[in-house]
């Protein structure tokens, strides 16, 4: 049976579902993704809501990560957004042991871009920059055969790369999954290398320009989004 917290969380979920919001979301997903339908903010209230259910009761990190294991397990969309927030909410307390936690629910969960970029923008992302030795094992993601773990090699360094952290790796997840055939793994390592870019755009240029040849255009646009329309056209061009 799920604890009280989670059946809270469900209950103003339901409350809150917009069928607008619902149709209007399958237009974001080529797969299909289980979703009650309730608009993002009103996704985030509930969770800033909850947590604070959450702090009252003093509940230790363990038991935080079990609650998230329940709304992750739920397969729900804005489920798992809450259970980000919630894991995000122990940023104090991050130990290096955690990234197995977040790493099980990248395999296991993780089956869309929206959840895949939630969890790993901040919550694996924070993680890293608390403990950057834990950046290596991003590497191994790469070679994996879920496009999602793959893509999450990737947007985990978003936040990093654009406070100039990590960029050497930035280059090597770059070279791991330049040719990769996933649009979505593609838009995701183009996504790091623009957020790369914004500390370092002569780095991020050098890059594309040894590799335009082989890069794939979708991750070569993701990239250069940001340069000048000179810097872009010498990019572009074959």
């Amino acid at each position: 049976m799920p604890s009280e917290t989670v059946q809270r969380v469900r209950a103003d979920l339901v409350d809150a579902v917009d069928p607008a919001t619902k149709e209007s979301g399958k237009r974001f997903f080529k797969e299909e993704v289980l979703a009650y339908g309730v608009k993002i903010p009103v996704v985030n209230a509930i969770a800033k809501r909850h947590l604070k259910e959450v702090r009252a009761a003093g509940l230790g990190k363990d038991d935080v990560y079990a609650l998230c294991g329940e709304l992750w397990a739920s397969g729900y969309l804005e489920e798992a957004i809450v259970a980000c927030a919630f894991a995000e909410s122990q940023g104090k307390v991050y130990e290096p042991s955690d990234f197995e936690v977040f790493e099980g629910w990248v395999h296991e969960y993780v089956t869309n871009w929206a959840t895949c970029d939630t969890l790993c923008n901040h919550t694996v992302g924070d993680l890293l920059m608390r403990f950057p030795e834990l950046g290596e094992r991003l590497v191994g993601w790469t070679g994996s055969a879920n496009r999602w773990v793959r893509r999450a090699a990737a947007v985990s360094l978003i936040v990093p790369a654009r406070k100039g952290l990590f960029h050497p790796l930035v280059l090597r997840i770059a070279d791991a999954l330049l040719t990769d055939t996933d649009d979505l793994v593609r838009k995701g390592y183009g996504w790091m290398l623009k957020a790369a870019a914004d500390h370092d755009q002569r780095m991020v240029f050098d890059y594309v320009m040894e590799h335009k040849d082989t890069m794939p255009r979708t991750a070569l646009r993701y990239a250069i989004e940001k340069m000048s329309p000179e810097l872009k056209q010498q990019a572009m061009a074959r």
